[in-house]
């Protein structure tokens, strides 16, 4: 600093630029720690959805080892109904100010009992277009599904728009509404930052045509290597009392305790789906017939017949092979009781909850600045 024959303090040439350099230093730091934060809290909405679950999965209790005082007499009518197939679709839509008139935007395909799915939104005149698309992975000259859609666009303060559909599908064509919500009104009031979420929960009472080959058999060709039938709507399964009490404690209850059921020929399992009972079969049989597809099917019968080889199998699946989010693979270890995969789930949730840091070099002049 000097002053002039006036007594005026005049800044020198030289400071000026250090301070100018200085400035321009922090207006960069600033803007990366805000592009840090933005990039934290993104995460951390992310993570947000999942905390419930994760509250879900330290709550779940020890499984109790079944002992035949504690299966009830009714073991063949008393569990959860699994017999219709449900899951959902969901998407973040980007930009969706900008989106042209009649193009379509979609979501990635999902896969989903031998048949990929995914949404798709459009804007068609003044209205916002939602629709569902199937394509049968393996299909016959005859198929259908008969479904029921529930079509949802989330609203960032609870005042989200549903609309259903039911119908029994036998093309490619989508399905949906091309007139959902008005544009204006969706702009106004469902956008957050330029996005939109779409929700579409999908409920599957029937498939035909469209069944995942079968492996192995257990109709009446098995009669004579067979000691037992069991019967799922319908559908009899010839297998031996023995393999079965062997892979499953409940079985071995059911099948050689004091039940009724261990003197009968015959055996009703009610509440399941035949084609999930055959997958969860020709797994205990050793056969590999885990896929994307099944694999939840598979564990919830692995779960209620407390067969630990069919679990040992689904988790090595989820674990190694499967491409499904790591949300959803803890949700499956939660409500199946799978607890390996479910500790992996956890630690890779909590290592993304950890950012990264920036590789700082000695040369870099705002190696100070920059570290956080």
């Amino acid at each position: 600093m000097a002053s002039n024959e006036e007594g005026c303090v005049v800044q020198e040439p030289e400071s000026t630029a250090v301070l100018e350099n200085e400035q321009f230093l922090q207006k960069v730091a600033d803007k990366i720690n805000k592009e840090n934060q933005k990039k934290f809290d993104e995460l951390s909405n992310r993570l947000q959805s999942i905390e419930t679950l994760l509250q879900k999965s330290k709550e779940v209790p020890e499984k109790n080892p079944i002992a035949e005082t504690i299966v009830p007499h009714n073991i063949t009518t008393n569990v959860p109904s699994k017999t219709i197939k449900r899951f959902q679709l969901k998407h973040v839509f980007k930009n969706v100010s900008n989106f042209p008139q009649s193009k379509y935007f979609f979501s990635r395909w999902e896969n989903h009992y031998n048949v990929k799915w995914r949404m798709s939104v459009n804007r068609f005149e003044d209205d916002l277009g939602i629709y569902v698309l199937r394509e049968p992975i393996a299909p016959s000259e005859k198929w259908s599904i008969r479904t029921y859609l529930e079509f949802k666009v989330v609203g960032p303060n609870q005042n989200d728009v549903i609309r259903t559909w039911q119908s029994c599908i036998d093309t490619k064509d989508p399905y949906g509404f091309y007139d959902f919500l008005d544009w204006k009104h969706m702009e106004t009031w469902f956008l957050v930052d330029g996005s939109l979420t779409v929700e579409v929960k999908v409920k599957i009472n029937e498939i035909i045509g469209l069944e995942k080959p079968k492996i192995r058999k257990f109709d009446e060709s098995q009669r004579d290597v067979s000691d037992v039938i069991l019967v799922v709507r319908g559908t009899k399964f010839y297998v031996s009392k023995m393999f079965l009490a062997s892979q499953s404690s409940v079985f071995k209850t059911l099948l050689f305790g004091s039940f009724s059921e261990s003197k009968q020929s015959e055996v009703k399992l009610n509440g399941i789906d035949p084609d999930d009972f055959h997958y969860f079969l020709e797994v205990l049989y050793g056969e590999s017939a885990i896929d994307e597809s099944n694999v939840e099917d598979v564990a919830f019968l692995a779960d209620m017949y407390d067969a630990p080889t069919a679990i040992r199998k689904c988790e090595e699946f989820l674990l190694k092979e499967s491409k499904k989010t790591v949300e959803k693979k803890l949700e499956i270890a939660t409500q199946y009781n799978i607890e390996n995969l479910k500790e992996t789930c956890r630690s890779q949730i909590a290592a993304a909850l950890v950012p990264k840091r920036k590789k700082v070099t000695k040369k870099n002049p705002l190696r100070k600045l920059l570290c956080f």
